[in-house]
């Protein structure tokens, strides 16, 4: 207009009061550029009355302390208050403080489509069709609050829930809804969950198919088949996946932009199913849903923009930190600044002239809170270039900014809303459940447990609690324990007296069978089978100079024995891996380990009783098949598969005097825990504490281990 900022008139009725002069002067003097010609600096207390600056830890506690200082305008009748800022992130979290006091924010900037309850099951069934039903895709879909399948939502949820606990923890299954009802058939639980299953199999086969044409597909047809698989998993027995779905004012933006894609979808081009769910989503991001009621109507979360031509009397200008406020304005990939130039746009550096007149108009505000996180995602964090200017500004005139006792103030009391009150120390679980109600079955490897992790006891056998796999877990170093002991174990049965000439081929048959489709892994191939192949040839040369001196071989056998207790008889089970009744008398008990076995000093101790107890056992005629004799040999066969591949470790020489003594200390541990007030400790013993347990947190064990609070002996 060619006017000069002095011939600006005041709109009438508008004049600033004192200390919003005051600010104003005070920020003109910090954002001066330094070409300008020198000023005496002037920052009279008008300018630092009501404003605050909270430095916080983090952007939780920034949410927390900004959501307190709206919490508390709001005890002010008519006080109004605003949340100025360009970072989404924190402004979903300060209206999610909100909450707390059941405070429902008024966000002119919306929340994205794409995060809406419809839009997120939109998404989710998009990526369960290109994953094909992959775990974690097929449960994120199946557990959304959305889906029903046509029945009550309780009972969905239920039979959802069994299926992951049947089949979906640990390894994956084989791929599609097919290898899933395989999966079911050989759990067991085809009963319960066959039916269902084909069910689901058929609302879900078509979209399938679609994914797997192996060619670009059009963006309508899979538009289309991703609706109409939402619909029917949204469908109850008293609603209609329509009514469910599009309903509310989330439902209406997400039927508006489902009807809006449909429209244009023939101007987009074929791309492969794959890619469905990213352009779901990078459609979905542009569009804003924005309530039109509910919310209040004296606290509000501005943008910059937004916040031009509004005021508050409360004015927190957060998320101040550098890519925050200013923005970052990046580097543009197709145009130069000479180009940009010819084709008159502006610079980017328009966009940070534009954020510092923001910032100094909100900054004028009557009561200013200025707040930042000094760290996010674990990384220290620029404070904004203006805060910056701020703080030289201030410096010259001699004078601080916010006092730091009240900026403590705020961030004690935002910690202090979810601290709980002071209580005792943290003291180790001392669970001490009745006689009747403790275990009178162990097996001779929880009998190991029992005297390590007590508390693992207790937590298995009196609470009955069962750790769960991870869902979708790479086999685990047990796994591979396992198949080789089931691979050994087949080809023992299938050979039990003299090796065959093709014993080497029919080992590795066996363990193929014993692997599975888990040989289809990379990782399992690669590293897991050629162990194994190793494992076998130096096993079949081990066996060639036993086998001459062996009368039989048994694999995988069970057995038990009774023992006296003053609470009654209790039952020690075991399962050995392989007894073989020698030539020359007696018996050899033999383990496979394909990690690391115990030393002879934690067997000679007690600590590591499994293979003295199953001596025992045997020594009685414990063990099917097995008849009564004495033991001769204990024996560890370390089956590593690498240098050397495989190793035979011995348990001890004295082999009666380790299996009279771990029976004697079995009999007084039982003896010990028959006693009604005998509690279940957790790591009785830190040095003979297991390296691992799947009760720890159960345990609390990170509350109180190191600060004193650990078991007495």
């Amino acid at each position: 207009l060619g006017a000069r900022p002095a011939e600006v008139a005041i709109w009438p009725e508008a004049t600033p009061s004192p200390r919003a002069a005051a600010r104003s002067a005070l920020i003109g003097e910090a954002m001066r550029p330094r070409a300008a010609r020198p000023r005496p600096a002037r920052a009279p207390d008008a300018a630092l009355d009501g404003l605050r600056r909270i430095d916080c830890p983090g952007p939780q506690e920034e949410a927390g302390v900004i959501a307190l200082a709206l919490r508390q305008c709001l005890e002010t009748p008519g006080k109004t208050a605003a949340l100025v800022t360009a970072d989404r992130g924190l402004a979903r979290r300060v209206a999610a403080e909100l909450r707390r006091w059941e405070v429902e924010i008024d966000d002119s900037g919306g929340c994205r489509l794409a995060d809406t309850p419809p839009g997120v099951f939109l998404r989710l069934i998009a990526a369960l069709a290109a994953e094909n039903a992959a775990p974690a895709a097929l449960l994120a879909a199946l557990k959304h609050p959305l889906a029903a399948g046509g029945g009550p939502p309780a009972r969905f949820r239920a039979r959802v829930r069994a299926l992951e606990r049947a089949v979906l923890r640990g390894p994956r299954p084989a791929p599609g809804l097919e290898g899933l009802r395989y999966a079911v058939s050989l759990s067991g639980a085809a009963g319960t969950l066959g039916g269902w299953l084909s069910e689901l199999q058929a609302r879900i086969a078509p979209f399938e198919s679609l994914m797997g044409r192996g060619r670009p597909i059009p963006v309508a047809e899979l538009l289309a088949a991703n609706v109409d698989l939402a619909e029917a998993l949204a469908a109850t027995d008293r609603q209609t996946g329509p009514d469910r779905l599009w309903s509310g004012e989330v439902g209406e933006a997400a039927a508006g932009f489902v009807a809006d894609l449909d429209a244009c979808a023939a101007t987009l081009e074929a791309i492969d199913g794959a890619a469905w769910p990213a352009l779901l989503e990078a459609l979905m991001g542009v569009r804003v849903v924005r309530p039109r009621y509910g919310r209040h109507p004296r606290v509000n979360v501005w943008g910059p923009l937004e916040a031009r031509l509004q005021h508050a009397d409360l004015i927190v200008l957060g998320g101040l930190n550098e890519g925050s406020w200013p923005p970052d304005v990046g580097v543009d990939p197709w145009m130069g600044r000479p180009m940009r130039e010819a084709f008159g746009l502006p610079p980017p550096e328009r966009r940070v002239g534009l954020a510092a007149h923001d910032f100094a108009q909100a900054f004028a505000a009557d009561e200013v809170m200025l707040t930042r996180a000094v760290r996010a995602d674990g990384a220290p964090t620029v404070a904004s270039r203006w805060l910056l200017r701020l703080d030289n500004a201030l410096e010259a005139a001699g004078r601080g900014g916010a006092p730091a006792a009240e900026a403590a103030g705020w961030l004690a009391w935002q910690s202090g809303l979810d601290r709980p009150p002071p209580g005792p120390p943290p003291a180790a679980p001392r669970p001490a459940p009745p006689v009747e109600a403790r275990p009178r079955r162990l097996s001779v490897t929880q009998i190991e447990t029992l005297m390590r992790d007590p508390y693992a006891v207790y937590a298995r056998h009196v609470l009955r609690l069962a750790p769960l796999d991870a869902l979708d877990a790479d086999p685990t170093a047990a796994d591979r324990g396992n198949v080789v002991h089931r691979a050994l174990d087949e080809f023992l049965k299938a050979c039990p007296d003299e090796l065959p000439d093709d014993a080497l081929a029919r080992l590795l048959e066996a363990g193929e069978r014993a692997f599975g489709h888990d040989l289809s892994r990379p990782g399992v191939r690669a590293f897991w089978w050629p162990r194994f192949e190793r494992v076998a040839a130096w096993l079949l040369d081990h066996e060639r100079s036993r086998r001459p001196g062996l009368v039989r071989s048994h694999g995988e056998v069970r057995g038990r024995l009774e023992l006296a207790a003053p609470a009654g008889p209790f039952t020690l089970t075991a399962r050995a891996d392989r007894i073989d009744r020698l030539a020359a008398g007696g018996l050899a008990v033999i383990d496979y380990k394909t990690g690391r076995p115990p030393s002879a000093r934690e067997i000679k101790s007690g600590f590591a009783p499994q293979l003295p107890l199953e001596a025992a056992i045997a020594a009685a005629g414990g063990f099917a098949d097995v008849p009564p004799t004495e033991v001769a040999e204990l024996e560890f066969w370390r089956l590593s598969g690498g240098e050397p591949p495989g190793e035979v470790v011995s348990a001890g020489k004295d082999v009666g005097a380790l299996a009279a003594a771990a029976l004697a200390g079995v009999a007084a541990l039982i003896a010990a825990y028959d006693d009604p007030g005998a509690p279940y400790l957790s790591r009785p013993d830190p040095d003979r504490a297991p390296r691992f347990s799947d009760y720890d947190h159960l345990a609390r064990l990170g509350e109180w281990a190191g600060r004193g609070g650990g078991p007495a002996p």
